[in-house]
């Protein structure tokens, strides 16, 4: 692959809402998008909306001719495809792969070490919507970053890149991290459900135009105090010279098989093909 340096073939393994603006981001940053895996008819128009003339490939193909791979699955899928991709012999030896689960860390992918892979784990800390109101977002967020202590800045120049900033999280952190996503997102939908029930029941036609201004404030305020001691932004310029990467070239193709069409969006856990992130 006849690159310049420090930039990265990158493959995309899931067409959801997380995978295609991550994609999009990188390739804003220079990065070269080799491929992207969509098996539904939704995933498809998705990709080609955010990431329009990247070609969509087969996973083992897609693996084959990247040099990063992410992985933008459901957490409850990971385990299963990460273990069916290693039984079937896709990975490079140097290849960076990267998923973006909150729960877990860099474990998950200890069935891919063994072929030679670098493991990372980044999840956005924020709420995707799949389209390129993300991407503004995305300069707005902080990612949590999980890899081996020589890969992190890795991980943490991929994450400037993206436009994000990056927070290191220990692998045996993961777990409380995923909590403290899960109970922001989850406890914040519900209360503004029930406050608009509420309203709607009495007569309110605009619940969410009432609520809105109300719950921006609260929750700015709420974050104010919770951030009275955080650290200063990361200097996007600090991470820079990490990905100047000699990665190993990889070779022509081998005409694996591909993946099936699943209409549930679902992968048995022997499956090597990609299942789609619908978060």
């Amino acid at each position: 692959m006849n690159r310049r340096a420090g930039r990265l073939g990158v493959g995309i393994i899931g067409a959801g809402r997380v995978g295609p603006v991550l994609g999009a981001a990188l390739a804003g940053a220079g990065h070269a998008l080799v491929g992207i895996a969509a098996v539904s008819d939704e995933s498809r128009e998705r990709a080609d909306a955010m990431l329009p003339g990247v070609p969509i490939l087969e996973v083992p193909r897609l693996i084959e001719v990247s040099e990063l791979v992410i992985i933008a699955v459901p957490d409850a899928e990971l385990p299963g495809l990460i273990a069916g991709l290693t039984a079937a012999r896709v990975w490079q030896r140097g290849q960076l792969v990267l998923h973006t689960s909150p729960r877990f860390g860099i474990d998950v992918l200890e069935p891919a070490l063994e072929a030679g892979v670098i493991p990372l784990a980044v999840h956005p800390a924020m709420s995707f919507t799949g389209t390129s109101i993300d991407l503004a977002r995305l300069r707005e967020s902080w990612c949590a970053v999980t890899a081996p202590v020589p890969v992190q800045p890795i991980g943490q120049a991929l994450v400037v890149e993206m436009g994000a900033e990056p927070v290191l999280i220990d692998e045996r952190d993961r777990s409380a991290y995923a909590e403290a996503i899960d109970t922001a997102t989850g406890f914040s939908s519900e209360i503004v459900r029930q406050a608009a029930g509420i309203l709607r029941s009495v007569g309110v036609e605009r619940p969410g135009a009432v609520l809105g201004p109300l719950v921006r404030s609260a929750i700015d305020n709420a974050l104010a105090a919770a951030g009275e001691h955080d650290p200063d932004p990361v200097d996007p310029t600090a991470f820079e010279p990490d990905l100047e990467l000699d990665l190993p070239a990889f070779p022509g193709p081998a005409g694996h098989s591909g993946t099936r069409d699943d209409p549930d969006g679902g992968t048995p856990e022997h499956d090597p093909t990609g299942p789609e992130d619908e978060r």
